[in-house]
């Protein structure tokens, strides 16, 4: 089944989600309950491959094709495909200029960070474009949505449907913020009567999708006038080899200092994100998994109970070196292991300590490195993805802790269900 998704200005549609179902009246027709029965079975990338190519097929069928998009849905599980293999298929006989947008959520992130990051850059060499779904209904997706600079970025319906309140202003401050800074488009989700209308205008949503617009069904036979198209967010990411040194480097002069005078900038950093709460992603590189204890293992242990994401780095780390942190075993042979590294972003703060031990022998603390402190939110973003970048996936490919396993279909039957 086909919805709309409208320009506000216009109400005229600009691209159709592909929203999947199970077969009417059987016991699997909510999305829901057919995603259920397919991670029993183990099923979920087979399942989206053809709904995905059940989408597809109908789409070109309906004769839709640009200025319009087609958005897809691509669960953690099905990542692993070197590329929509239906996708690839019709890529062979011809897409026409029917632009494709994927969205995710950050469950999928959290999930599987490096095998997501990459899928990222493959789509986008294709010029298909990334879209963040249910951003507001957790929390962590605010701090997460940077790391896949979405080309749209789509509200969850409960911040339109629900009473102003300043969780959500921040919220909705919080996504603005990061449009105004790369472009992206905006939609509003379960937008059904002119109240939810003018709530998403006021927050800034440039496009909109519910029942007001259109229910779930078929694709129209003979295409309406386009609004205006989803515009794409130019830019690529950083290459997954990069360390947080080397991009730093390049945008700022480095200076040495000692391990010593280095530890309280790591350490004014580590409270930062502490006092920064849930929409905070930290990430550290210890150079060796044996620095990560004591009073080190606590204070990520604790920042792991409020942030969004904590994952450590070293030689002979572990898969969980603390409570609710992300481990990630470095190879000797890559570059990072010389890296002392502290990253901290959230919607409206972004810090970097990237230091390169230049090989001192001696006292540890007297250990001395080349160092770049930075706020600059470009450079620090950069750094961060390539930390991400190494982060393995979480073991048995489940939700990330705290993150439901599923989502739950919305009112307006559009978006917050785990559909294709």
């Amino acid at each position: 089944m086909f919805q709309p998704i409208v320009d506000l200005d216009t109400r005229r549609p600009v691209a159709y989600e592909a929203l999947i179902r199970g077969p009417e009246g059987s016991k699997l027709e909510r999305p829901q309950d057919l995603f259920a029965a397919a991670r029993a079975s183990n099923m979920v990338a087979e399942l989206c491959s053809a709904s995905r190519r059940a989408a597809l097929e109908r789409a070109l069928a309906s004769g839709l094709d640009a200025p319009f998009a087609l958005f897809l849905n691509v669960e953690p599980e099905a990542l692993d495909e070197p590329g929509p293999g239906a996708i690839r298929d019709r890529s062979a006989t011809g897409l026409g200029s029917l632009r494709l947008v994927f969205e995710v959520t950050e469950r999928a992130l959290t999930a599987r960070p490096a095998e997501l990051l990459r899928s990222v850059r493959r789509l986008r060499s294709r010029g298909w474009g990334i879209a963040l779904d249910d951003i507001g209904a957790d929390r962590h997706s605010l701090a997460l949505m940077p790391f896949l600079r979405p080309d749209v970025m789509k509200l969850d319906l409960r911040l339109i449907q629900s009473r102003p309140s300043v969780e959500i202003a921040e919220i909705v401050n919080a996504v603005i913020a990061e449009a105004e800074r790369t472009g992206a488009s905006v939609v509003a989700e379960g937008i059904e009567t002119e109240e939810h209308l003018a709530t998403a205008v006021a927050v800034g949503a440039g496009l909109g999708q519910g029942w007001m617009f259109g229910r779930p069904g078929a694709l129209p036979s003979d295409p309406p006038e386009a609004g205006r198209a989803v515009e794409f967010v130019e830019g690529t990411l950083e290459p997954s080899g990069v360390t947080p040194f080397q991009r730093a480097e390049r945008a700022k002069t480095s200076r040495r200092a000692t391990k010593r005078h280095l530890l309280w900038i790591s350490r004014q950093l580590e409270e930062e994100a502490g006092r920064l709460g849930e929409a905070t992603v930290v990430m550290s590189a210890f150079q060796k998994g044996t620095r990560f204890a004591g009073d080190v293992r606590r204070r990520y242990g604790a920042l792991a109970r409020h942030a969004a994401f904590v994952g450590a780095f070293g030689v002979g780390m572990g898969e969980q070196p603390a409570p609710g942190v992300r481990g990630a075993l470095i190879d000797p042979g890559d570059p990072l292991v010389d890296e002392w590294d502290v990253a901290v972003i959230a919607p409206h703060f972004a810090g970097l300590m990237a230091a390169r031990d230049i090989g001192d022998e001696g006292p540890d603390m007297d250990r001395r490195f080349d160092f770049v402190v930075t706020y600059e939110r470009d450079v620090v973003l950069d750094a961060a993805r390539a930390l991400m970048g190494r982060v393995a996936a979480q073991a048995g490919r489940g939700p990330a802790q705290g993150v439901p396993p599923a989502h739950t279909a919305g009112p307006s039957g559009d978006g917050g269900a785990p559909h294709d």
